[in-house]
């Protein structure tokens, strides 16, 4: 496995070789594995002679899931829309043809593609060809990715489908896919919290700034460039401490000692955000750690969110499910 798709020193045989999960010739358990894994789905073998012979290496990593797979005849598989999602697929050998309604991407050694979530899409898998699979938590993904912007998100995070692997930015792609592989398929234990936390970050900034999506520009900017003045960090501090509070506009200019224009140009300048949407964040977090703090028979959603200045329940819930990728009563009831 030492070329282009998969540039690491773990021998082909030996990635993930102990955390094989599926070894199946029968098609209908091989779309039960799919299921489980993946989504609901349809199979369809191209072949008479019904060949499936199904392998799937497969591990768990907190919001992320990497993977081998295999089939041993030409499979089609019709997935329903991964509601949770984002799906890389990355050939070591052979080929498959992924259907975007009349878009139609060939993913190979040299070329792999991206599957986002709520994307209808098709999967024509041909005889001998093994791929690396990763799925990536929606929420975890949105989650990286507003850390790195420091703002609440405006849209679901939406990555080019195909991905291009003789590129810089895919041969560093793939240079960090044989890192994460390697510490895999060589560690059987369950990895500690903090390093389990660390291998997702970096594989999500990893894809973040290697490959295309709708926030490439704000990512990648040159950093030197948006180097914030002080008074933008001192009222981000301040509202770190006081969100808990009703403050205003004019407090956090009247803190810091600059008009309340200025801080508008500075946080959409340097920040990208106005200073209220910031405050939305904070407190949109404080709910959060609130709620995975509490038990359900403790307190409620709506007690949590009034202490907190959410006063119009309805904005709050979208805005939660679109920061967390859940509902706030689904995080109270874990």
């Amino acid at each position: 496995m030492q070329n282009l798709a998969f540039p690491t020193a773990t021998p082909p045989d030996a990635v993930l070789a102990k955390f094989e999960i599926c070894h199946t010739q029968d098609l209908e358990e091989a779309r039960s594995w799919g299921e489980h894994i993946f989504c609901e789905n349809r199979l369809h073998s191209q072949s008479s002679q019904l060949e499936v012979d199904m392998r799937v290496y497969y591990r768990r990593l907190g919001g992320i899931g990497v993977g081998r797979m295999s089939f041993g005849g030409d499979i089609t598989i019709d997935p329903s829309v991964f509601d949770d999602f984002a799906l890389i697929q990355m050939p070591i050998r052979g080929q498959e043809v992924i259907e975007f309604g009349s878009r139609q991407i060939c993913s190979t050694p040299s070329q792999a593609s991206v599957i986002n979530a709520h994307l209808p899409c098709r999967i024509h898998h041909r005889k001998g060809t093994e791929k690396l699979i990763m799925r990536v938590d929606r929420s975890l993904l949105e989650r990286i990715c507003q850390q790195h912007l420091g703002r609440t998100l405006a849209k679901p995070v939406e990555f080019h489908p195909d991905m291009p692997l003789d590129t810089a930015e895919g041969q560093r792609w793939m240079r960090m896919v044989g890192w994460i592989y390697d510490n895999l398929s060589h560690d059987e234990g369950s990895l500690p919290p903090l390093l389990a936390a660390q291998f997702e970050q970096a594989m999500v900034t990893a894809l973040l700034t290697c490959q295309s999506n709708n926030y490439s520009s704000e990512l990648c900017a040159d950093q030197a460039q948006s180097i914030a003045p002080a008074f933008v960090k001192r009222v981000e501090r301040y509202i770190e401490e006081h969100a808990h509070e009703p403050i205003s506009i004019v407090e956090m200019a009247e803190h810091v000692g600059v008009s309340s224009r200025s801080l508008f140009s500075g946080f959409r300048r340097f920040r990208n955000t106005s200073p209220m949407l910031y405050l939305k964040e904070v407190r949109l977090r404080r709910v959060h750690e609130e709620l995975q703090q509490s038990s359900a028979g403790s307190t409620t959603v709506t007690a949590v969110a009034f202490r907190w200045g959410f006063s119009h329940l309805g904005h709050f819930t979208t805005d939660y499910k679109r920061r967390f990728g859940e509902s706030p009563s689904e995080t109270l009831a874990r």
